[in-house]
């Protein structure tokens, strides 16, 4: 009978062992610490924004991601077997964030800002991966990369990485304090800002000798984050920063377009400690690239500019510009108007705007579009006056780079 049991047990042991070699070691169930921390950062890196196509299915991927050589589409993010992250191992993960390979060898494109996540450490990586694996799986598989010739084949992103990507995780800086390190570990990591506010070469790599500097996007222009006097941080407080990234206003600025929905999937529910860290990296920031001169604008269109402004902008705006700040944005030093690119101003006045409500900051605003109400000429010149009026300097607009913009 001993015998008959002992033998028993032998072939159990057996048949859990095989299944441990198929199936893999078991994961150990991670802490409510550790996806509460995976939560965070996965906020601060605002994947719900490109990884949900459909509201009623968030993180199911899908959604088309615009480049200049195409599109391509979000991955699923959920913990489906077939078509999201269900079937990976933890490493499978980590080498996807830090090196941006998939599962199969092939290589991921830029898009999916693996140059920015490779900074985040291997325990915060698998704490973002926690906290995937407790959303409901979705099945849901995106459709292929629309990408020209030759981008459309994957094998070119080896020739990419190798010119332009630097694997490594954030290296903190002794000599600073730990909310600067805390801010420099999620911009240049999770929350990857220099992946919109930093120009790109042709192809689409950031230009490391302007890091921060501002660039296109979606028809917008992310501005500078570093210390430039007038289309920069400088005129910023820590507190203004801070302000700012959690309830999408300050006293100097409305966020608006892109920056709007970062806001309110990713950065208005930052912790106070977090948004603080982030403001004082930013604030440390020094002046990059020099802001280029902008000469006076002609007279005559000045003179047009105010006769309009005052006309349909003081309403809401003032004569001096002084606006109503947190709802109608003060005008005179306004660092996002005063970018040496007017796409995001152009923007606002052609499409209208909505102040963006947050928990934080519930109040509203609202201005309408003046696409159908002002020609090219006009909107021009209204644009010209208030990036140059109460003191401001930035370069004349032009009818021309307002066609464009309606385009």
């Amino acid at each position: 009978m001993q015998a008959h049991q002992f033998g028993t047990l032998t072939i159990l042991a057996a048949v859990v062992l095989c299944s441990a070699f198929i199936d893999g070691p078991a994961r150990a169930e991670p802490s409510k610490e550790t996806v509460a921390r995976g939560r965070a950062l996965t906020d601060a890196g605002d994947c719900a924004s490109c990884h949900t196509a459909d509201p009623a299915k968030p993180f199911a991927g899908g959604k088309r991601i615009g480049t200049p050589f195409g599109g391509v589409y979000s991955a699923n993010l959920t913990p489906d077997r077939d078509t999201g992250l269900g079937a990976w191992s933890d490493d499978d993960f980590f080498r996807a964030m830090h090196f941006g390979v998939a599962p199969d060898g092939s290589r991921y494109y830029p898009a999916f800002p693996y140059p920015h996540f490779t900074k985040l450490i291997r325990p915060d990586v698998l704490a973002i991966r926690a906290y995937l694996d407790t959303l409901p799986p979705v099945q849901n598989t995106p459709p292929p990369p629309q990408l020209r010739w030759p981008l459309n084949h994957r094998v070119l992103m080896r020739v990419w990485n190798a010119v332009f990507f630097r694997p490594g995780i954030f290296e903190p800086d002794q000599n600073k304090s730990a909310d600067w390190n805390r801010g420099g570990y999620l911009v240049e990591g999770a929350a990857h800002c220099g992946a919109c506010h930093t120009p790109k070469n042709f192809l689409g790599a950031e230009k490391r000798g302007e890091r921060f500097g501002g660039g296109p996007v979606d028809g917008w222009f992310a501005p500078r984050l570093d210390g430039a006097e007038r289309s920069g941080l400088k005129s910023w407080s820590v507190e203004d920063i801070a302000e700012y990234l959690q309830s999408g206003r300050n006293g100097r600025s409305n966020a608006g377009g892109p920056m709007a929905e970062v806001v309110r999937n990713s950065t208005s529910r930052l912790s106070d400690g977090d948004a603080r860290a982030i403001a004082v990296y930013l604030k440390d920031l020094s002046p990059g690239r020099p802001e280029p001169a902008a000469s006076p604008p002609p007279p005559a269109q000045m003179a047009e500019g105010e006769k309009l402004y005052r006309g349909v902008c003081i309403a809401c705006h003032e004569i001096d510009g002084g606006g109503a700040p947190r709802i109608y944005p003060p005008l005179p030093g306004n660092a996002n108007l005063l970018s040496a690119d007017p796409s995001s101003t152009l923007r606002i006045i052609l499409d209208g705007a909505e102040t963006m409500t947050t928990p934080r900051a519930p109040n509203t605003g609202s201005m309408p579009p003046y696409a159908k109400k002002m020609s090219d000429q006009e909107i021009a010149d209204v644009t010209t006056y208030i990036r140059n009026a109460w003191g401001n300097a930035a370069p004349a607009v032009t009818p021309a780079e307002v066609a464009k913009a309606r385009r």
